[in-house]
């Protein structure tokens, strides 16, 4: 029997197979709302055979857009726009789920197709802030955010996560991978603040264990909550694996439920050799530590590799990117090639193998 393709129960939420959708940015919003791009884009997964579909990471507040085309869960016109889209997840089986993120000093980029880099204000830009004032690569500085900001906004994805409920999210993942403003924070690199929210990891980690602590008292008791990490700055006198493994262990004592392991992203001075499954160590590590249940992601493309990654319980389930925008059926051919029972829509099962 397949692992892969067996349930993974967090909370009351079941997710029928363990692999699952990573959040990707699209670059299409139009003023944060999803657009019909969403809707395929996201429902292909579904279709495909995914246990749990997570949305592009969402902004709490229009700042916190990485691209002035970014999606947002800010107002409630957003949270509309979404029902559409988490409906047609749900009748596919699928699990919805939504990434809440603010992006920090990394906001205010130009969409890729645009000319990589910082979008300034004429081109529909915006100041960024951060937790220091320490730019990324050759970006301008972002604006050290206040104490009495940073007080205030934990409750910018509280009320992102209420509206999430209401566009009928079942899954909802803060975001603190990637060089985003929660990791930011997290790392020394970039938090050089002398306040309560710096200097050690206690101090380094209060914004991400007051942001849990906000989304976790308005999301319902039988609902995941999930938290992605960078395990790793890869750079010298960045955050490390095992700072980050303590971090995981005291948010299992705050209501998450799953750990979603990357890494890097903080950092141009990163140094990564990436491999197929390079990150899976990461993942394995935060789970033996926090005792949290975990999701590796990065250079899972074969039905193989992503069988023994659960089988063997280095992760309880595997997030693909790249892989699912070439083949959105994967979980379809992983079944196949496994031997497992996945889920067809009727209006496919002629093509369904052994047909």
């Amino acid at each position: 029997m397949s692992t892969l393709f067996s349930p993974l129960t967090l909370r009351g939420t079941t997710i029928r197979n363990r692999v699952w959708v990573s959040p990707m940015c699209q670059y299409s919003s139009v003023d944060g709302r999803p657009t019909d791009w969403h809707l395929v884009h996201l429902g292909s997964f579904a279709r495909g055979g995914a246990g749990l579909v997570m949305s592009e990471a969402t902004a709490v507040v229009p700042e916190g857009r990485i691209s002035p085309q970014d999606a947002g869960i800010w107002n409630d016109e957003q949270a509309a726009d979404y029902r559409r889209i988490t409906d047609f997840l749900r009748s596919q089986g699928a699990v919805p789920a939504i990434q809440l993120a603010h992006a920090g000093r990394k906001a205010s980029t130009r969409a890729p197709w645009r000319g990589r880099g910082y979008a300034p204000v004429e081109e529909g830009g915006w100041p960024t802030v951060g937790a220091s004032a320490v730019g990324y690569a050759d970006w301008p500085a972002p604006r050290e955010l206040t104490a009495d900001e940073l007080r205030a906004l934990p409750q910018a994805w509280a009320d992102a996560a209420r509206r999430s409920l209401d566009a009928g999210f079942e899954v909802a993942e803060v975001h603190a991978a990637h060089g985003y403003l929660l990791h930011q924070f997290l790392s020394p690199l970039t938090n050089l603040r002398t306040d309560a929210w710096g200097g050690d990891l206690a101090g380094r980690s209060r914004l991400l264990l007051d942001v849990v602590d906000a989304v976790r008292a308005v999301w319902p008791d039988d609902r995941p909550l999930l938290v992605r990490v960078s395990a790793t700055d890869w750079a010298d006198g960045g955050l490390d694996l095992d700072e980050t493994a303590r971090v995981a262990r005291t948010l299992a004592d705050h209501g998450v439920d799953l750990v979603d392991v990357s890494s890097g992203g903080n950092s141009p001075e990163q140094q990564i050799s990436p491999s197929p499954g390079y990150q899976v160590p990461l993942a394995t590590r935060i789970k033996e530590v926090s005792g949290l249940p975990v999701a590796a992601v990065g250079l899972i493309t074969e039905p193989e590799q992503a069988e023994q990654i659960v089988a063997s319980g280095r992760a309880d389930a595997v997030f693909l990117g790249r892989e699912l925008l070439r083949d959105p059926s994967f979980a379809q051919r992983a079944a196949a090639e496994l031997g497992a029972d996945v889920y067809w829509p009727d209006q496919y099962l002629r093509a369904r193998p052994g047909s």
